[in-house]
């Protein structure tokens, strides 16, 4: 019987822009970037008074920094600019933020390997998705705002200090531990606040949806490893950068964990029919869900593809013979 995953959704009444005091020594403002891969947007965290911290500063958007320094009290300033990850939704405004108050940024280090792009190595869904479809995805991603048009990798940012597994950070008050959590990307950190047992997840463990892992930077062994690993730390509360909070966080990591196994099996299963291509797992394995999510949802059945090659329970069947998006592949 498949895992059934009990995603989070209730944001309950916000307002973007806004802040909202979410725990004592936690306050959140929310950023207008919704889409199917942010889901209501991007959620900056500030902890603490006085000299506040803040976890994801978040998109290149110059209202949401507004926004953010609309939320601290009279006196207050920021110090410290924790990054998740180097995601174009999550670290790009660490730079303005530093430009206007000097605020230190902290995270692993620069984005890893990024794909070079390669036109023959595109996942091809036309046979799925119809040309009105496309067009109506197309006229959606050029109304978008310029800012929010930079995808992906966000190459820029340097973090001026580069954090390590277990490394801790104390302020005013607040005592920050770095939890290494490879897998969506190889920079990924999750931070937990010590003081009040909680776990800013960042999109290693997300609340509305799985998160993507995309290669040649994304590697599903890291992500399952990384998942593996929150298990026992038995955290009270998880605050992802996209969605609402996630309570009893151990139990829905294990959920996430017997899902991607069993997309790993489903897999298996599709190739005991013969050969086939990502392509044409894709609508199969994400029959229902929202066919913009197809693309990078192609990216983790490639991660999954690559682990199971690696684990030597499938190969790469094409005289080419290079585990691509566009290969074809069988069991060994």
């Amino acid at each position: 019987m498949a895992t059934k995953i009990e995603h989070h959704l209730d944001l309950g009444n916000f307002t973007y822009g806004s802040c909202d005091q979410v725990t004592p020594m936690v306050r959140r403002v929310i950023c207008k970037n919704p889409s199917p891969f942010t889901y209501k947007g991007t959620g900056t965290y500030l902890i603490g008074e006085g000299q506040v911290a803040i976890v994801d500063p978040g998109p290149p958007l110059e209202s949401h920094l507004d926004n953010i320094f609309e939320a601290l009290k009279p006196g207050e300033t920021i110090t410290h600019a924790f990054v998740t990850h180097t995601h174009s939704d999550h670290s790009p405004l660490t730079a303005s933020l530093k430009e206007r108050v000097g605020s230190i940024s902290y995270g692993f280090g620069p984005h890893g390997a990024v794909k070079e792009e390669d036109p023959n190595d595109r996942v091809d869904f036309s046979g799925y998705i119809s040309q009105e479809e496309q067009n109506q995805y197309r006229k959606e991603y050029e109304d978008l705002p310029d800012e929010l048009k930079r995808e992906g990798a966000d190459t820029d940012l340097v973090p001026d200090v580069f954090l390590r597994d277990g490394d801790i950070v104390e302020g005013n008050g607040w005592s920050i531990r770095a939890i290494h959590t490879p897998g969506h990307t190889s920079n990924h950190l999750c931070y937990e606040l010590i003081e009040e047992n909680s776990l800013f997840s960042g999109d290693h463990v997300m609340g509305w949806a799985t998160s993507v892992v995309g290669p040649p930077d994304g590697s599903m062994l890291d992500y399952l490893t990384s998942l593996k690993k929150l298990v026992p730390m038995d955290h009270d509360l998880y605050w992802p950068t996209h969605g609402p909070s996630v309570p009893n966080p151990s139990e829905y990591v294990k959920s996430f964990i017997s899902h991607r196994e069993e997309r790993e099996e489903q897999i298996v299963e599709y190739l005991k029919a013969g050969p086939s291509r990502i392509a044409d797992f894709v609508p199969r394995m994400y029959e229902g869900y929202d066919k913009r999510l197809w693309y990078p949802a192609a990216g983790s059945v490639h991660a999954h593809l690559l682990h199971l090659v690696e684990t030597g329970r499938v190969k790469v069947a094409d005289e080419e013979g290079l585990a691509k998006l566009t290969a074809i592949y069988d069991l060994c």
